[in-house]
């Protein structure tokens, strides 16, 4: 009898939605930023200026999603004329490719920890699985925007030349460090 009670109480759990909240990216808070070698001489960095947005995370289970949009256009180094050259055809190519998707297929978990989210990005029409490391994690009420949100730390490591953006090897590096800092709220308070 135990073991019929314990199958209909599973089969119930399965068949309720989930309790997952949903977040908007703050775009304020939200950076993707990326480290790559120059010339074996020093590490160049950048990053994406706008971003959007959402984030899914169910404390209960625990689980969620996250898809963020990068706007390749608004892509800094510092130096202007750089940037018009990577936003160029030879590199991000952002007239033709304007975003840079990433979106999880599943987070990693220590306990109720996330530690890392799996998923894709898509960056000049090609898409590959990246893997992203979480430093730092936190889901809470901000008591500033007085919201509840959630934000995040990740980074992970991926080749370039996987995304068709050849030019410059072996010269400028194929491996790119990303980094993306996330915030994100719950709409409506």
């Amino acid at each position: 009898m135990s073991i019929r009670l314990f199958l209909v109480s599973l089969l119930a759990a399965l068949s309720m939605p989930s309790l997952a909240a949903e977040y908007v990216i703050d775009p304020t808070h939200t950076y993707a930023s990326f480290e790559i070698d120059h010339m074996g001489f020093s590490t160049q960095r950048g990053r994406f200026n706008r971003t959007s947005g959402k984030v899914s995370f169910d404390e209960t289970v625990p689980g969620g999603s996250i898809d963020i949009r990068i706007d390749a256009a608004s892509l800094d180094t510092g130096f202007a004329l750089r940037d018009d050259v990577l936003r160029g055809e030879q590199w991000f190519n952002a007239a033709s490719f304007p975003d840079v998707l990433f979106r999880s297929q599943r987070f990693v978990f220590d306990g109720t920890r996330p530690v890392a989210v799996e998923g894709t990005l898509m960056l000049l029409g090609e898409i590959r699985p990246v893997r992203l490391e979480i430093s730092r994690f936190k889901c809470g009420f901000n008591l500033l925007l007085r919201q509840r949100g959630c934000g995040a730390d990740a980074q992970g490591v991926l080749r370039r030349s996987d995304f068709g953006m050849n030019t410059g090897l072996p010269f400028i590096g194929d491996e790119v460090r990303l980094r993306i800092q996330v915030e994100a709220y719950q709409s409506g308070g």
